[in-house]
């Protein structure tokens, strides 16, 4: 039966038609498939969907619950969510009502959910505010983000020659000239996660930020490569060594890079210049519509991404709904004190990091902090954000833990 003859209860408890749903929608995302809820369970995150009938079509969410001992109550996320085949402010009543009658039902008790919907700030979803207003009269209030804010998008409907003219000229030189040095873009396979990795690891080095374990990666390629929906890239040498690389996901035809990185010679070379370019320029190929860079956390990280043409989207942000006001205080007091531990540790770590990397020991590259992730972007309250943001020379970064 076609997803939009079938009803929203058969859509939402059946994972490849909730896919077929997700996929289809103007604003789907990859963290809004069942794939990433498979991803997240080895952390121990349950999982519940809700899609009902709204005006104009049908909204609905994948909700990922976590509930931290010993609290009776969960903290329930939708990253990237809702997702909906009509954006009618008129929906978000109707929709949040079905939220709090079914989510408790489905998921036990919860202290409040939080959205982040990737629906552009006063943009056409959301012309004068008029979603925002609609959540705030159904009862959510804006919530600490966990996924990026703001991201650089490129339209990949223009041709290839529209596309490599809006890259900004001295780009397009670093693009020629690491094609001329010999480095070439290949599509790889699982066998070469391992290369990935250390090449991401190097970046979080550099950079200063926190990645999960080479497992995780794998098992966000296991979810999503066999349905053709991640690519790994490469921008190697003649003799196949990688010097920049970019882990894609794709959801129907959009395309997000939330995980990459170079080498020291990659940067040298230009190699993460050509390898963007190519990500994007095969996208389009493959029939992407648009290419999502995935946050702009600092100025160095934007200037590197507005090379690459496209346009600057800034989103609503995060809601929350609280469902238990009791339940999210206690919730609250909690995280406040996990934040102070993560920090003390990080900061633990980075100065060991540094030592390690004052000396040369053959430690450096492990001693960046490596944690196995709570969700999507660094625990419900941003503690230990993690890859989906961007690194300034390379792509990569942050927000991909709590997602």
């Amino acid at each position: 039966m076609p997803a939009a003859e079938a009803s929203a209860s058969t859509i939402a408890a059946d994972p490849e038609r909730w896919d077929d749903f997700v996929a289809s929608t103007e604003l789907g995302s990859y963290l809004q498939f069942a794939g990433w809820a498979t991803v997240k369970a080895v952390n121990g995150w349950r999982s519940a969907r809700i899609l009902a009938d709204v005006p104009g079509g049908r909204m609905g969410m994948q909700v990922l619950v976590t509930r931290p001992r010993p609290l009776p109550w969960g903290f329930a996320y939708a990253p990237r969510g809702p997702v909906a085949s009509s954006w009618d402010p008129a929906g978000v009543a109707a929709f949040t009502a079905a939220v709090r009658a079914q989510l408790p039902r489905i998921a036990g008790p919860i202290s409040h959910l939080r959205i982040d919907p990737e629906i552009e700030a006063d943009g056409p979803h959301d012309a004068d505010g008029a979603f925002r207003a609609a959540l705030r009269d159904a009862g959510w209030r804006p919530a600490p983000a966990i996924q990026p804010r703001s991201t650089r998008l490129v339209d990949l409907r223009p041709d290839e020659a529209a596309l490599w003219a809006d890259l900004r000229k001295k780009w397009r030189q670093y693009v020629n000239k690491a094609r001329a040095s010999g480095l070439a873009m290949v599509d790889a396979g699982a066998e070469r996660l391992p290369e990935f990795y250390a090449i991401y690891q190097e970046t979080a080095l550099r950079a200063g930020f926190q990645i999960r374990a080479l497992s995780a990666y794998r098992d966000i390629w296991e979810a999503f490569a066999p349905a053709g929906n991640a690519r790994l890239l490469f921008a190697q040498t003649p003799d196949g060594r990688g010097q920049a690389t970019l882990f894609l996901v794709r959801c129907g035809p959009r395309v997000v890079e939330p995980y990459g990185g170079m080498t020291a010679a990659g940067a040298e070379s230009r190699a993460n210049y050509l390898l963007k370019w190519e990500a994007i320029r095969t996208s389009r190929e493959a029939g992407g519509t648009s290419y999502d860079m995935w946050g702009e956390v600092t100025e160095g990280i934007a200037h590197f991404k507005t090379g690459f043409g496209g346009r600057d989207v800034e989103y609503i942000g995060a809601w929350d709904l609280v469902l238990n006001p009791f339940g999210r205080r206690v919730y609250a007091l909690g995280q406040d004190a996990r934040v102070r531990l993560s920090r003390r540790r990080m900061d633990r770590e980075r100065r060991a990091a540094g030592a390690v990397a004052a000396e040369g020991g053959p430690g450096a590259a492990g001693a960046v902090g490596v944690t196995r992730g709570d969700a999507g972007a660094g625990g419900p309250a941003g503690v230990a954000p993690d890859d989906a943001g961007g690194v300034a020379a390379g792509p990569g970064g942050r927000a991909g833990d709590l997602a």
